[in-house]
């Protein structure tokens, strides 16, 4: 509910400058909830403290309270009153009724009066007279000279003789009429002068008597609202001249307009001219002068009739709700020129006063007041209604607030009458259009009423409170005094306004408000009100009794009495009828009721007293509730007899109240009867029915007053106060003050209660205010403080008020405590945060909170910037730049201010030296090592932590490292391996500092890298799918024994926990072990140990293949070739593993190039370069210094070869080697493969394979035929193992497995597959005959290499050594090789210069020496440390052993090997002669 404002003063004053219209001060507008709204007698009583202040208040329902309109339209309709406005108000119709006395009196004179115009106003001709009357008359006003004064009264301006024209208008105007009715003679007055022309309005009188002749009723009708009059009983006189056009006419005339003027002067009477020019003369004599005596005569008799009651006259017209609605939207459009939506109400409410209170314009309205509900069907749904309504609609049904059901309400004593009393009891309708108005007056019997605007435009309402309403009656009994002679009761007509100005003048309090659709205005007992319909509208209204109503109905019967005027209904005959039920009345009703009672008991005791003392004795009982109201009324007083009356036998069916009973009759008073309807006996119990009734409730409330203002030390709990309340609705209890406050007081508790509870529980959700209700705002201490005090003065304990005083306590505690904290230069975030903490448990404002917030933020700043800076190394710059963000945001304050200038600085210089830092790392050239670490030192310095700079320490650390890691490389005495070679210059590249040795390593890991490829392109055939060092090392996969490891490789994983064993079973094996060696001695005894699981696996797989082929039993399921197919000539055989092809399977070399040895795709894994081609290799490896698996693999292949070479010559000049017979292994493999003979192909696929060995077999291999016809191809077949010895096969093999093209190899398959002479057996068995006369051609092909021994051998023999001396040179031949530590190493040529002075050198047999094992070498050293080369361009090699050789010649001078171009093994193995020595006529050469 809105409750309202303090009221302001009403506003005292007339009308505003030039009379405009001043609205009064607004009433209360409440605005209910819904739990408000649901009763409408709890919420009336609620507010009436207010609004009975006003007198009237207005009630806007909540907005989703829309009932539907049920009136039946189409059956509705009525004819309206007529309103004429200016003779609604009161002071305007005196002067009417005057002008109308003073134009009679002309008309009879046969004049017509003019009103004339002064300063273009018109003259106030009642004023006038009046204050001539009241100075004295005309004689006196005349004689003392008044008339200016008299004008200045009027309100016209002194000075401008207007004194004069006053007087001359009263003279010829009111002084004959003022004459007249004194009864003096008229002789000495003169004709007035009728000959000037003049302009003034010619006054037409309203003859307001004649038209209405209306006669107060005799009797009014049972049931009926007596100052309500009937239509059919009204006498309505419309003058024949007034058609109904001129009627229409005159309501359609405009505001501010002139009318059309008319034709003749007869049509035009009702029109309105306004003609402000001042008239001369008023009075005009007619064209036929009537006799003087009859005039008189009828002047006598018109002037002096009296005045006829004013009432409304009744239109012609009958109009349904359409067509009224269409005039009165036609007629307010017209009359303001504009839609009628928008027109102001302002403005229709000051026209409206304007022209009640003007003379010069009649305007006239019609107005549907008073339409019985019974009738038509109220505007609101009752039941057996015609509307049909929706279920969501038929709740309005049952509404408090429907106007059909509020009288009768169980809380409106209304409900205990029961004649339904129309307009009381039944709403009534009102149908208004703009203007039409209901005057002052107040409802029947001093009630409340209701009124609900269902739609249209606007109401306005005017109202005075029921305390000032004898005040408005004697204002306006004093300023329309006239009015009242002939109308005592003239307010209870409805008939009469008055300007709330002109009230408010008179220091009247008047109230207005705009009653808008859906909006209730609610009057309360005794208020004058009045008002005005803005527009075209339907209102219904009804009246209501409450409680608190009783005994001002007893005051207004009373009053009744005195004014004689008729009663609605008995207000005893209600009292009885409550009092006989008192068991089911409400408590409340039946202590008032029984109140009443009591005064009722007591007045009628003292009249029946009275009556029986003026001596009438004889009585009678009479129900008086049986008869009609008209036939039980008090003859005097007209009051409606219920208890009591007196009758006479003489006067049958006339009753007089017993305050009358001397106005009966003149009978003697013994002749009287006394009619009552209970006796005094019968009244007592039933006023102490109502008594016991209301004592429990008398009980109740003593209680509750003790409870209320019970003292500190007595006061009652809560649960006390609640189960008063619950006692009040148990026991029906009525809803009134004391109830109200009872539960007002305990809502407060509980609410305190509540807002207790959660400040103690710390919700911080409500902030209680004494009758503000919640709020989400927290209490300030001083509302704590008020509110602990409020605890305290309630009227109830509350067991929530001693922790609260101690919740009090505790934050004053807090806020001395934080103020104390606050006033510290730097407190302790933790501290601060304490207390925050505390704070939390207070639901209460404390304004320390804001600033210590504040604090809390700046302290946590300044110890996060204090931790930052404790540890300089997790200081980063965003950290910083994160810290200056965070402190911008923070309050000045002054430590704060010092750290961020401290940390803006630091933020600079580490920005400064962190870009430097970057582009030190970005420079190129690169920057050397001690200029960075000049920089790095700088950087130090700095107590934070830069990205770049430490980028920067870190590649100068890690420079450091590397040149560590280079020293170390180059003073531990060893090769380096090329791994750690790799990953030195990776890492090298990787750091951003220039570093003098990383150029030299990338050049020698360049030359290694072209090493690896000359080596790849001599070792390597075209699209070879078999690595370098696969070719280079023994073969680890050979055959069953290398698919069998594989096999359980795979199957088998290593257990978890347990090493893997040193045994090398796979090629990665063998790099890794390679790559892991520290020495050469360790990765040749690892090849060493990988050759003889190679010759021991091929071993293998030779023997299983012979065996699968030379089977005698056949063996379907054999698998053979690339394919794994059966055999199916023609076949060949592979030399080295044994196993048979398919000719059509592999390339196979034709026969047109001969016999040769035919290797399959598996065993032929390179181009077998011959030895010359391979030693520069390794030379060239050796002068780079650097160690790799590769090359440890050469240098072992090497060994190997030459091992082998020394072998098969020891076997070559044995003399043991015998030609392999014919039949030996071709019986077998004929014979089986007999049956799948057939003839071979002349040529193969390919004419060259490039599986075959490139070197010639004797004639004698071709003259074999017995192999053509077998499964292998022709002349193709191997020499069989079972023919040869162990160690021949072995020998065989090895060289086959061999990577290198030997001449030995061809020696000794020539030997094995040639027939033999006696003379060739008898040279090979001579050891000492010289090579050269051996008969094979091919050893002459041979190069210088392969004959070094040989060569050895002639140089003894030059030397004339023996042969005993040869065996012990060649047994004891040692290599020649120096050791020198050098200091200083330089850069080597490029390795493609040393490969080509190696071509150079080799191909010269005459030049090498004999090759030796280089690893024999490294326990030798040279007592010479400070040798010198004296070659003539010496390459200074360096490192920790260098190979020396001796020049065989005549000069015995050492060279560098590198220098001179000579490895090791032919260092070893040959002569060397120095170029010196090998010049023609050099000393030494022979």
């Amino acid at each position: 509910m809105e409750a309202p404002g303090p009221r302001p003063a009403p506003a005292l004053g007339g009308p505003g400058p030039l009379g405009e219209f001043l609205p009064p001060p607004e009433c209360p507008v409440f605005e209910p909830s819904w739990e408000e709204f649901a009763d409408p007698f709890a919420f009336i009583h609620k507010i009436r403290p207010i609004a009975e202040q006003t007198g009237i208040c207005k009630v806007r329902p909540p907005p989703d309270w829309q009932p539907p309109f049920a009136c039946d339209v189409d059956k509705l309709h009525f004819t309206p009153r007529i309103q004429r406005l200016n003779e609604l108000e009161a002071q305007t119709r005196v002067k009417l009724n005057f002008l109308d006395q003073i134009a009679k009196y002309w008309e009879l004179q046969g004049s017509t009066l003019k009103i004339p115009h002064v300063e273009r106003k018109i003259l106030d001709l009642f004023q006038l007279n009046k204050l001539v009357a009241e100075e004295g008359g005309f004689a006196v006003v005349c004689k003392d000279r008044k008339w200016t004064k008299i004008a200045t009264k009027m309100g016209f301006a002194p000075g401008k003789a207007v004194g004069s024209h006053i007087r001359g208008h009263y003279e010829r105007i009111l002084n004959p009429y003022n004459l007249f009715l004194s009864g003096d003679s008229l002789r000495c007055l003169q004709k007035p002068n009728l000959t000037t022309d003049t302009k003034d309005k010619e006054y037409k009188p309203h003859d307001i008597p004649q038209r209405q002749s209306v006669q107060p009723l005799e009797t009014c009708p049972p049931a009926r609202r007596a100052k309500r009059m009937r239509a059919e009983a009204m006498n309505i006189k419309i003058e024949p001249e007034e058609t109904a056009e001129a009627r229409t006419h005159n309501l359609r005339r405009r505001m501010g307009c002139p009318a059309p003027k008319c034709e003749n002067e007869k049509d035009g009477k009702s029109s309105l001219k306004q003609e402000p020019a001042e008239r001369k003369e008023c009075i005009t004599e007619s064209e036929k002068e009537k006799p003087r005596s009859r005039a008189k005569k009828t002047t006598s008799a018109e002037c002096s009739k009296p005045q006829e009651a004013f009432g409304f006259e009744q239109a012609a017209r009958d109009y349904t709700l359409r067509t009224f609605g269409e005039m009165a939207d036609a007629f307010k459009s017209d009359y303001f020129n504009m839609p009628v939506h928008m027109v102001p109400t302002e403005l229709v409410e000051k026209e409206f006063w304007r022209l009640v209170s003007t003379i010069e314009e009649d305007v006239t309205v019609e107005y549907g007041a008073d339409i019985a509900s019974k009738e038509f069907g109220s505007g609101f749904p009752v039941r057996d209604g015609k509307v049909k309504l929706s279920p969501e609609e038929e709740e309005y049904l049952d509404s408090g607030w429907n106007l059909n059901n509020m009288p009768v309400m169980e809380q409106s004593v209304l409900a205990h009458i029961t004649a339904d009393i129309c307009g009381m009891k039944l709403p009534w309708l009102y149908v208004g259009m703009c203007f039409s108005s209901f005057c002052w007056h107040i409802e029947d019997h001093w009630s409340y009423s209701i009124n609900y605007l269902h739609w249209g435009e606007p109401k306005t309402w005017y109202g005075v409170p029921g305390y000032a309403a004898e005040q408005l009656e004697t204002v306006m009994k004093r300023l329309a005094p006239e009015l009242f002679i002939s109308q005592p009761d003239l307010l209870h007509q409805l008939v009469t306004i008055m300007n709330p100005n002109t009230l408010m003048t008179h220091e009247v309090p008047v109230y207005r408000t705009n009653q808008c659709a859906g909006e209730f205005v609610i009057t309360f007992p005794r208020a004058y009100h009045s008002g005005f319909n803005q527009g075209f509208n339907f209102a219904e209204a009804v009246n209501f009794c409450t409680v608190d109503w009783l005994p001002l109905g007893r005051q207004c019967v009373e009053h009744y009495r005195l004014l004689h005027r008729y009663c609605v209904f008995s207000h005893d005959e209600m009292i009885c009828k409550m009092a006989s039920k008192a068991d089911v009345l409400d408590v409340v009703v039946a202590s008032t009721v029984q109140k009443d009672m009591a005064i009722m008991i007591e007045d009628e005791k003292a009249l029946r007293e009275t009556v029986r003392k003026l001596g009438v004795i004889d009585s009678e009982r009479m129900d008086f509730e049986l008869l009609p109201d008209d036939e039980r009324q008090c003859v005097k007083c007209k009051t409606t007899c219920f208890m009591s009356a007196i009758s006479c036998s003489c006067k049958p069916g006339l009753l007089v109240c017993l305050h009358h009973v001397k106005e009966l009759c003149s009978c003697p008073s013994y002749k009287y009867k006394l009619r009552y309807r209970y006796t005094l006996d019968d009244l007592y119990p039933m006023m102490n029915a109502l008594k016991l009734r209301a004592e429990s409730y008398n009980e109740w409330a003593l209680n509750v007053n003790e409870a209320l203002e019970a003292k500190i030390n007595k006061k009652k709990s809560l649960v006390s106060f609640k189960a008063l309340i619950e006692e009040s609705e148990m026991k029906k209890f009525p809803d009134n003050d004391l109830l109200r406050h009872l539960r007002l007081v305990t809502q407060d508790a509980e609410k305190c209660a509540s807002v207790a509870q959660q400040l103690l529980n710390g919700k911080r959700q409500t902030r209680y205010r004494s009758g503000g209700g919640k709020s989400h705002n927290q209490l300030t201490v001083n509302e704590l403080r008020q509110f602990v005090s409020q605890l305290h003065a309630l009227p109830c304990v509350l067991s929530q008020t001693p922790l609260l005083k101690d919740l009090l306590n505790r934050v004053e505690d807090f806020q001395q405590h934080s103020q104390k904290l606050l006033s510290e230069e730097m407190p302790s975030a933790a501290e601060l945060q304490d207390l925050l903490d505390v704070s939390f448990e207070f639901d209460v404002e404390l304004p320390q909170l804001a600033e210590m917030r504040v604090r809390l933020e700046q302290a946590h700043w300044l110890e996060e910037v204090q931790q930052a800076c404790l540890d300089p190394s997790s200081l980063t710059l965003d950290d910083m730049r994160r810290l200056i963000d965070l402190g911008v945001g923070l309050a000045p304050y002054s430590a704060v201010e010092k750290a961020m200038a401290r940390l803006q600085e630091l933020l600079t210089v580490s920005e400064h030296w962190d870009d430097k830092a970057r582009s030190l790392l970005k420079a190129r050239p690169r920057h050397s090592l001690n200029s960075l670490a000049t920089v790095v030192k700088e950087i130090e310095e700095i107590p934070a932590y830069l990205p770049n700079g430490a980028a920067l320490k870190d590649s100068v650390q890690r420079a450091r490292d590397w040149l560590q890691d280079v020293e170390a490389l180059q003073a531990g005495g060893r090769v380096p391996v090329l791994d750690t070679l790799i990953e030195l210059v990776t890492r090298g590249r990787s750091i951003p500092v220039h570093l003098n040795s990383l150029p030299r390593l990338e050049s020698l890991v360049a030359e290694v890298h072209v090493w690896k490829e000359c080596a790849a392109n001599t070792f390597l055939t075209e699209n070879s799918s078999y690595s370098l060092l696969e070719v280079l090392c023994p073969r680890c996969d050979i055959g069953l024994l290398g698919l069998k490891r594989k096999q359980r490789k795979l199957k088998e994983p290593l257990p978890s926990g347990k090493k893997r064993s040193p045994r090398v079973e796979s090629l990665s094996d063998l790099e890794r072990a390679l790559t892991e060696s520290r020495e050469t001695a360790s990765a040749m005894a690892t090849l060493g140990e990988a050759r003889l699981r190679e010759m021991e696996a091929l071993q293998s797989l030779r023997q299983a293949n012979e065996g699968k082929l030379l089977s005698p039993v056949q063996d379907v399921e054999m698998k053979v070739c690339l394919c794994q197919k059966a055999p199916a000539a023609p076949m060949i055989q592979c030399e080295l593993c044994r196993d048979a092809f398919h000719t059509g399977c592999v390339a196979v070399p034709s026969i047109a190039q001969g016999p040769r040895i035919w290797l399959c795709p598996h065993c032929r894994r390179s181009e077998k370069p011959p030895l010359e081609k391979i030693l520069p290799l390794l030379a060239s490896l050796q002068r780079i210094r650097v160690r790799l698996p590769e090359g440890d693999a050469l240098r072992y292949m090497i060994e190997r070869t030459v091992n082998w070479q020394h072998r098969a010559r020891q076997l070559l000049s044995s003399g043991n080697l015998q030609p392999t017979q014919e039949r030996t292994g071709s019986g077998l493999l004929c014979g089986r493969r007999q049956a799948a003979a057939g003839q071979a192909p002349e040529t193969s696929k390919l004419s060259q394979p490039p599986a075959s060995t490139s070197f010639s077999l004797p004639g004698a291999w071709d003259s074999r035929t017995s192999y053509l016809h077998s499964p292998f191809s022709a002349g193709r077949s191997c020499i069989p193992l079972h023919g040869l010895s162990p160690e021949v096969s072995e020998l065989l093999m090895e060289a086959q497995l061999l990577q290198v093209s030997l001449p030995e190899i061809q020696e000794l398959y020539q030997m094995l597959l040639a027939k033999p002479s006696p003379a060739q057996q008898a040279d090979r068995s001579s050891p000492a005959r010289p090579s050269s006369e051996k008969s094979d051609g091919c050893r002459g092909k041979r190069d210088g290499v392969s004959g070094l021994e040989s060569k050895l051998k002639r140089r003894l023999e030059r030397e004339g050594l023996s042969s005993e001396r040869w065996d012990r040179v060649a047994k004891t031949r040692t290599p020649k090789k120096k050791r020198i530590k050098l200091s200083h190493r330089k850069d080597t040529n490029s390795f493609k210069l040393e490969r080509a002075r190696g071509h150079e050198l080799v191909p010269s047999a005459d030049t090498q020496s004999l090759p030796a094992d280089a690893s024999c070498s490294e326990h030798e050293d040279s007592g010479d440390e400070d040798a010198v080369c004296p070659a003539v361009s010496c390459l200074q090699p360096e490192g920790d052993e260098v190979d020396w050789v001796q020049c065989d010649g005549s000069c015995n001078r050492w060279f560098h090997q590198v220098c001179v171009g000579v490895c090791p093994e032919t260092a070893e193995e040959e002569d060397y002669v120095c170029a010196c020595c090998a010049a023609p006529g050099a000393p030494g050469r022979s």
